[in-house]
This record gives C-alpha cells, structure tokens and sequence, in this order.
C-alpha cells in the first residue's frame, strides 16, 4: 500500500459507502496508519490509498481522541470560519490557504461497528473537512483561491507530466 499521488483519478472518485467491517478492513486500516505517521500527516482517506471506500483516519493530537478512524462519515453542523494554510499527503510539497469551518460536528462508525458522535474545532476540524473532501473527490486545491491556483499551476502541470510519463511507461 502506497499513498497515490495527483492526478490519479481515484482522488477524483466520489467513494463508495464501506458495508462490513472484517479483517480485511483492520489490516488496510493499519496500513494506513503506518503510511500516515510515516509522511508526518495528521490525516488519510481510503480513497489516497487506492481503496475507493469511505472511511479515513485522523490523529492531530497523538492519541487524545480514542476514535482515530471514521467509517462511512456525515457532517451534520459547522460553525465559524478560518482561513489557513493546508497541504496534502497526496500533493506533497503544495500549499495553500483554504477557507473552512472552524468547528464541525459529525457522525461516522468506528471499527467495532459504533455509531459515533464528534464534535471538533480548529485543526481537527480542518483535517475532518479535508478527508471528507476527499472521500467526495475534491482535494485542497479545488478550494484555494483563483490567484493561489495560478501560482500552483506550475507545480500540479510538474505532477500530471510526471504521471503521464509514469503511465507511459508501464502501457508500453
């Protein structure tokens, strides 16, 4: 399991309700925790894997919340508004400021199949929000503004050249 990088279009995918929590499920979810703390990143959608499911992973405080894994997520509230600079572990090297909820209030279920309610503010909810774009196929970039995106635009071109020399290689 590796993390994909922009373009790959399943980053582009809106993901598929996850139906049954199995094994299979907890070893890909460990996997996935490892790839997260390996790149330094506080968050990881299934589908920046490769796995078009909804589920992703958070940890912005090492532990202090005992869910860290969010099965088949809602956003049922926000409050307020920040401005701040985010990246993505599957843009690495890109960042840009992107207006979010400074406070969200959601539902998911966690591995043992519960039903859970959270209630989070600042970088935790703007890590909430970021995985849950990607689970609907919108990344960071989608929401910075128009003059950041040209300034990126050299940088995401470098991205989609290497992919398509990458795709290149392996179709020939």
């Amino acid at each position: 399991m590796n993390i994909i990088t922009y373009p790959e279009p399943v980053l582009r995918q809106k993901a598929k309700p996850l139906t049954e929590i199995n094994k299979k499920v907890y070893e890909k979810v460990e996997e996935m925790m490892a790839l997260m703390y390996r790149a330094s990143g506080i968050g990881l959608a299934a589908p920046q894997v490769g796995w078009s499911v909804r589920l992703f992973i958070i940890d912005v405080t090492g532990g202090k919340y005992e869910d860290k894994v969010f099965i088949n997520p809602t956003t049922v509230g926000e409050e307020g508004e920040l401005n701040k600079e985010e990246g993505c572990l599957s843009l690495p090297g890109i960042t840009g400021k992107v207006i979010r909820a400074q406070k969200i209030r959601g539902h998911a279920y966690n591995l043992k199949g519960q039903k859970i309610e959270i209630e989070v503010e600042d970088l935790a909810a703007r890590a909430w929000q970021h995985e849950m774009d990607h689970l609907n196929g919108t990344l960071f970039i989608d929401k910075v503004s128009p003059a950041t995106r040209l300034a990126l635009s050299h940088q995401l071109k470098e991205f989609e050249r290497s992919y398509r020399d990458k795709s290149v290689k392996v179709s020939v």
